[in-house]
């Protein structure tokens, strides 16, 4: 390995700080480098000591014309976990760039779970040519998997499964993990089975190991054990995971017999999946916004929402339309106007995120939703009571105006109130009708402190002032 090489892995070793575990520039210009003047020894000598989610990364973050020169000059290197970590808005692009004897090989190397992964996102003539790669076995797998619903356990799970009978002792199963031949690369567990196939326990590996050979595999059963329907929706499972710390579990059909297992790796990675979908739905951004994108992707996915946030602009200038005389006459409302809708869309927000969040995790439920209302409620008296004081200081200081500095922090109070109720109060009301609460909140909570906090502060001017 040469001296710079050794500088690029010395780079990934030792990074410090909150890019510890990215890519360094100067790894990325060296690589490029190879790939521009065609130097495909020094490529795969820059490219081995990455993980294949650094290369994923890389991938991801270099134009699509370095990209295509890349895979081609890297060639039979390609390793199939990479494609199992690219980003799926340009996983394609990768799988039409590769040589079908590459992409052959790179698919064999996937476990089941990895590939249904691969085929979801690809329309039907490229799946039957990944398929048409595997071994008879792994494709009948992999076409039953793909059988099952979408965002489903059965999609999930990978149908390798190290299983034992219940009447097993530990030296029989040792002998048995020692003597079979393509067992997963990664297993935690050894699922115990009935004579009908139904799991009944698993038994950790550490305990296992730690465990005389005539010890029975039943006494080791682990206490945590949850068996997930194949059907169960991949969101459940992955709540399942987090709350009862998992780290693998079995599926089952409708029969109850063992089909597969999933792992905590591929529940976690659901869990950012959907983490990720709720920031991007809280922004209006939708939900497939991807960073390599292009122009008139970008436009298409963001467009929408801006026309919602325009029909909601438009309904609180109504408002301010009603009280166009008022401001007439006191010029200052108009200055005064944009902290007080400020102030509550900030609140509002604070709110609203807890509420999502809370949601998603399962934390906020029919239990508690009533405690939670109220002390929103009461944060946002608080909060009103305490802006009220500095912005009637700070109205007075400004404009001289008493009345006016009375004005604005009652309407200060009203509107933070309201935006507090309404970050909780709106997404929970949306849960219960079946709509996603981070697909649709924002607009209604922006709507609602925007048209409260205006007709509060001016319906008030026009009492008070005139």
């Amino acid at each position: 390995m040469t001296e710079e090489n050794d500088q690029v892995v010395l780079d990934e070793e030792h990074k410090d700080g909150d890019d510890a575990y990215s890519l360094q520039p100067k790894n990325v210009a060296a690589i490029l480098y190879a790939v521009d003047i065609g130097d495909r020894e020094r490529l795969v000598e820059l490219m081995e000591p990455l993980h294949p989610a650094d290369i994923a990364d890389l991938l991801e973050q270099i134009n699509a014309f370095d990209r295509m020169r890349l895979i081609k000059l890297y060639d039979k290197e390609f390793d199939g976990d990479i494609l199992s970590e690219l980003d799926e808005s340009i996983r394609e692009e990768v799988i039409h760039a590769l040589h079908p004897a590459v992409l052959a090989d790179a698919v064999r190397e996937l476990e089941s779970d990895d590939v249904v992964d691969l085929l979801e996102d690809l329309d039907q003539a490229q799946q039957e040519a990944i398929l048409e790669v595997l071994d008879n076995q792994d494709r009948v797998a992999v076409e039953k998997s793909l059988t099952y619903p979408e965002y489903s356990a059965g999609r999930l799970m990978q149908r390798e499964v190290v299983m034992a009978p219940e009447h097993w002792n530990v030296g029989e199963a040792i002998d048995y993990l020692r003597s079979t031949e393509g067992l997963p690369e990664q297993f935690y567990h050894i699922v115990l089975v009935d004579p009908k196939l139904r799991p009944i326990g698993n038994v950790a590996l550490g305990r296992l190991m730690a465990s005389r050979r005539e010890i029975l595999l039943r006494s080791l059963i682990s206490d945590t054990f949850h068996v997930i329907p194949v059907t169960r929706d991949e969101g459940e499972v992955a709540y399942a995971f987090n709350q009862y710390h998992l780290i693998s579990a079995p599926v089952v059909d409708e029969n109850e017999r063992l089909v597969g297992v999933i792992t905590i790796d591929d529940a976690m990675a659901v869990l950012d999946e959907e983490h990720e979908e709720d920031i991007l739905r809280l922004a209006g951004v939708g939900e497939e916004s991807r960073l390599s994108d292009s122009v008139l992707e970008t436009v298409r996915q963001r467009l929408p929402w801006l026309a919602v946030n325009l029909l909601t602009a438009v309904l609180a200038s109504l408002v301010i339309a009603q009280f166009e005389g008022v401001i007439a006459q006191v010029v200052a409302l108009a200055v005064l106007m944009p902290i007080v809708a400020s102030m509550g869309g900030n609140a509002g927000t604070q709110s609203l995120t807890v509420a999502v969040r809370a949601l998603a995790t399962k934390d906020l439920t029919g239990s508690n939703v009533w405690r939670i209302i109220r002390r929103e409620a009461a944060v946002g008296l608080v909060n009103g009571a305490t802006f009220a004081v500095v912005m009637g200081a700070l109205e007075f200081v400004w404009f001289g105006s008493v009345m006016l500095g009375v004005v604005i922090a009652a309407a200060m109070i009203i509107n933070l109130l309201v935006a507090g109720l309404a970050g909780i109060a709106i997404p929970v009301i949306l849960e219960r009708l079946k709509v996603d609460p981070a697909l649709a909140s924002g607009t209604f909570v922006t709507t609602v402190t925007d048209v409260v906090g205006f007709f509060a502060f001016l319906g008030l001017a026009s009492l008070v002032l005139l």
